[in-house]
């Protein structure tokens, strides 16, 4: 991970977040967050999944593909490309895919 020339607002905004932390008034995951968000080149991607992946997520879900397709806003058709593996997960969807595999369907209901 490469690190960018901060600004002089990346700066303040760092600066703000290193005393409320230290004083206890931030958590450490929000400061965290604040420091990658603000002093690293490219935030973390989600890992890309495999046809077989997204399959064993939904079947670990006990859901049909038309259930699931619900709680990723999308169609049964397009979840069934994405099991096949004719279409790749991308944005918002592969994004709750990886929620739904790491913490599992319940944090969608």
């Amino acid at each position: 991970m490469t690190t960018r020339t901060p600004s002089r607002l990346t700066d303040e905004i760092a600066e703000m977040a290193a005393a409320q932390h230290r004083l206890g008034i931030m958590d450490a995951e929000s400061y965290r967050k604040i420091t990658l968000r603000h002093l690293t080149e490219e935030p973390p991607t989600a890992a890309p999944l495999t046809g077989e992946q997204i399959k064993a997520i939904r079947e670990d879900a006990h859901m049909s593909q038309g259930a699931f397709a619900r709680h990723l806003q999308t169609s049964a058709g397009h979840v069934s490309k994405l099991e096949r593996g004719e279409v790749k997960a991308t944005g918002t969807a592969l994004a709750l895919l990886n929620v739904i595999r790491r913490k599992g369907i319940e944090v969608l209901l």
